[in-house]
């Protein structure tokens, strides 16, 4: 255990999240934007769908908790049914490029059995589970495809994403982030930087004065390309 204590955001699924801190990733841009204010926690695991995930998610998320029949279902109560302090936010299945994957992938993988149209269904299953059970959702069927060159710029195969794609990602979450009522609010802006106090060892200026350099937040959404009203 490394103090002091801060708050967690723990990325869990499938290749998504596991492949989320390269290629300029959404898991990046989050653990840059909350440097000396929040940790974020990889648990991503590529290949997997939601049976495997339920087979280690007590392990990632310990509590025994009743559950109930889908598996998207039982996810989410084992989740709710830990400290009051936990809040969650689902992402829904992204779109895909079908011909990119299988340009990219045919050498690789058998015959393809993820369409669109599969992915639709289970995004719109994800986001009226989540309407359902009043937990944040970040729809990434939809938001990807605002973008009309999202077919062609926003994966590096047809399913995982790009820089381009993870910044829409990173910004849809902490659109949910901002807009969410939690106290405290876990939005980027409004955490303090840690040990963010002026200090006669701060960096000292050309103008001899000393330089409190602890929160650089605004500068890192420029270095990532996101919006500033995020």
């Amino acid at each position: 255990m490394v103090g002091p204590i801060r708050p967690q955001f723990v990325l869990f699924g499938s290749s998504i999240v596991q492949y989320s801190f390269s290629n300029g990733g959404w898991g990046a841009i989050l653990a840059d934007l909350y440097s000396r204010k929040a940790d974020i926690l990889l648990r991503g695991y590529a290949g997997w769908n939601s049976r495997r995930a339920l087979q280690v998610l007590e392990q990632v998320f310990p509590k025994d908790a009743t559950v109930q029949p889908s598996n998207m279902r039982k996810i989410a109560t084992h989740l709710k049914s830990l400290t009051g302090n936990t809040r969650i936010i689902f992402l829904s299945a992204p779109p895909i490029n079908e011909e990119q994957i299988r340009e990219s992938l045919s050498g690789i993988i058998g015959e393809l059995n993820r369409t669109n149209k599969l992915c639709k269904m289970y995004a719109d299953a994800c986001v009226e589970l989540c309407r359902e059970m009043d937990i944040k959702v970040v729809d990434l069927y939809t938001s990807i495809q605002k973008r009309k060159d999202w077919a062609t710029t926003c994966f590096t195969d047809g399913i995982h994403l790009s820089s381009e794609g993870s910044k829409v990602v990173a910004e849809e979450i902490l659109k949910v982030l901002k807009d969410a009522d939690w106290e405290p609010s876990l939005h980027w802006n409004s955490l303090a930087a840690e040990f963010g106090e002026d200090s006669p060892y701060d960096l000292v200026g050309i103008d001899g004065k000393t330089m409190n350099v602890s929160d650089q937040s605004f500068a890192r959404l420029m270095q990532w390309g996101l919006s500033n009203g995020n």
